[in-house]
């Protein structure tokens, strides 16, 4: 932003306004008041005018809009969230937030990095930048997340000092090898001072990290964190001078764990509330950051502070607090109005001063954007693959053969570790359906190595067919289990007919899938679409016996080797904890 004197012309009576809102409850997040009866003035985009009466500055030109009893708060902001977890295109993901009151998201693109390295991120910042939803990014910090996997793409220390010069850039994204932080490994050191010299903020994960390992973190620079699960590692990381993001993911619920902060006597400005991932269905039955800022008031959160912690909090954390986040002269006119305070209902959402969204529909035209060809062939297997690659040869020809387990959970990102005895034939180890141990495997599919990582996961509940999906993370290889490595067969060859995406298969026959063509990660479909038949093929997957609520997402991240206990990526089996790839043979 730039002096405008057309808009100190407004302040002053000298000029007409664009757009006034007369008579609201003003959500002051910078004095940290409810100002009742108050009217806010606009001219180009840039609020001019917070008074109890602005008739002055009311022409012939201006639209006036009256707003008694209905709240007018800053626009919401989410400080953390990959946008590819919505499996929306930018574009989609804007039309599905921007009617809930999200004006602005700072995205960290780990996800695409993973597949498509620089070009996928830039991919996503030129769709993001004539949409009405600003979209500032966080370059991501570790890619590939381990040295475990095949990753599609690699964020050295050169691709990171390439995109600090990207206007949109504020942030080097999540640390999450704090590992490699306090052991001062030199290229982690080199990334995070290479974001320093060009004033970049620096993101924190570093879930349970305390006491003098957290002291070093933080004396590296990194200054937030959003994998807090208690009060007491919350408390002392604010005390350590770190932001504190409060997750209420799709996946991760975390403001419950920590509704003592607002009881603990701290104050709050440091506090801020993200999403990180939400997946399309609660985006389309719950809402955004409308829900966390809902969530935070029902956890005993006072409002006004709920509604700093989704505007002017986390644009403290990204010196944006002259431009964004308090209703007030000088800054962006990207704001909202609420018919109801704690139920968090919006009705309007203004950015740059023009209203864009009303009563859940977004009320502009966005611009079309054709992603190119690199973008939507991103699932190349390196050989053609047959049933049996999904089998595990066993040290014998018959009898039996003691396994590790993956042990999976509803909606829990953690895995345990079991031993079956499972029976042997023809030098091959059978799976147990009764026993609930199917097959599960990682086929790589950059088109590097044409690896296959073999085990066996428990808590599926398949009784047939097989599940596959090119969401997983952090590399995004094909994760597939089933009942059958028929099935299991079919289910990648579907996948990889889409070019990306899910799929739930059974006796050769595909029964539901979702297309993500985008890296294999994104749909470029309607919500609506994308909710449908994501349910489809959970509906599917309960047909075939799952019995879990959420199985894509236990899916996902049962590939994820930088979270315990035992994962599996395209490299085999991993033991988290030790950082080391074992045999399934236990």
């Amino acid at each position: 932003m730039f002096l405008d004197v057309d808009v100190l012309q407004c302040s002053l009576g000298k000029a007409e306004a664009d757009v006034v809102v007369k008579n609201a409850i003003v959500i002051d997040t910078w004095s940290g008041e409810l100002l009742e009866g108050y009217c806010l003035a606009v001219k180009n985009g840039v609020i001019c005018r917070l008074d109890e009466n602005v008739d002055d500055v009311v022409g012939r030109g201006t639209t006036v809009l009256e707003a008694k009893g209905k709240y007018l708060s800053p626009g919401f902001m989410d400080a953390h969230v990959h946008l590819e977890s919505s499996m929306l295109s930018v574009s989609e993901f804007c039309r599905a937030v921007v009617p809930r009151g999200t004006t602005c998201a700072v995205a960290d693109p780990h996800e695409i990095a993973n597949v498509l390295g620089v070009r996928g991120i830039k991919l996503l910042m030129r769709e993001a930048r004539n949409l009405p939803l600003k979209v500032l990014f966080s370059i991501p910090s570790c890619v590939p997340a381990s040295d475990m996997e095949t990753s599609g793409a690699t964020i050295g220390i050169k691709e990171v000092v390439k995109l600090t010069r990207e206007p949109e850039v504020v942030a080097l994204g999540e640390m999450m090898n704090y590992v490699g932080v306090v052991s001062l490994n030199q290229e982690v050191l080199a990334k995070l001072e290479a974001a320093q010299r060009s004033s970049l903020f620096l993101d924190g994960h570093a879930p349970r990290l305390r006491g003098a390992k957290l002291s070093a973190y933080i004396a590296a620079g990194i200054r937030s964190d959003h994998e807090v699960d208690n009060l007491e590692e919350g408390l002392e990381k604010l005390r350590k001078g770190m932001y504190l993001m409060v997750r209420e993911g799709s996946l991760a619920k975390n403001i419950s764990s920590l509704a003592g902060v607002a009881k603990s006597g701290i104050d709050l400005d440091a506090c801020l509330v993200v999403s990180d991932d939400r997946t399309p269905k609660d985006l389309a039955k719950l809402g955004h950051m409308d829900h966390n800022i809902k969530r935070l008031i029902e956890e005993g959160f006072d409002p006004v502070d709920a509604y700093k912690m989704a505007t002017l909090n986390p644009a403290k954390r990204y010196g944006l607090e002259n431009v964004m986040g308090s209703p007030t002269p000088g800054r962006i006119a990207d704001f909202v109005l609420l018919d109801d305070l704690e139920k968090v209902k919006v009705s309007k959402v203004f950015v740059d001063g023009e209203l864009v969204a009303s009563n859940g529909k977004l009320m502009v035209e966005l611009p079309k954007f054709a992603y190119p060809k690199y973008a939507l062939n991103t699932v190349k297997l390196k050989k053609k693959l047959a049933a049996d690659d999904f089998s595990i040869r066993a040290p014998r020809r018959s009898g039996e053969v003691s396994v590790r387990v993956i042990e999976v959970a509803d909606g829990s990102l953690v895995t345990g570790e079991t031993v079956e005895k499972l029976p042997i034939k023809d030098r091959r180890v059978i799976p147990s359906v009764e026993k609930d141990v199917l097959q599960v495997a990682v086929v790589e599919r950059h088109g590097k190595t044409g690896n296959v990582g073999l085990g066996f996961v428990k808590g599926f509940g398949l009784k047939r067919g097989a599940l596959a999906s090119t969401v997983a993370h952090d590399s995004h290889n094909l994760v597939v289990v089933g009942a059958s490595w028929e099935d299991m067969l079919s289910a990648v060859e579907e996948v990889q007919k889409m070019q990306g995406g899910l799929a739930v298969v059974s006796s050769g026959k595909t029964l539901a899938k979702l297309e993500l063509p985008i890296a294999g990660l994104m749909s470029t479909e309607r919500l609506e679409s994308v909710v449908e038949k994501h349910e489809n093929l959970e509906k599917a997957a309960k047909k075939l016996g799952c019995k879990l609520e959420q199985p894509f997402m236990t899916l996902s991240f049962i590939a994820l080797p930088v979270i315990p206990k035992l994962k599996i990526t395209d490299f085999g089996l991993v033991d988290v904890e030790k950082q080391e790839i074992i045999s399934v043979f236990a």
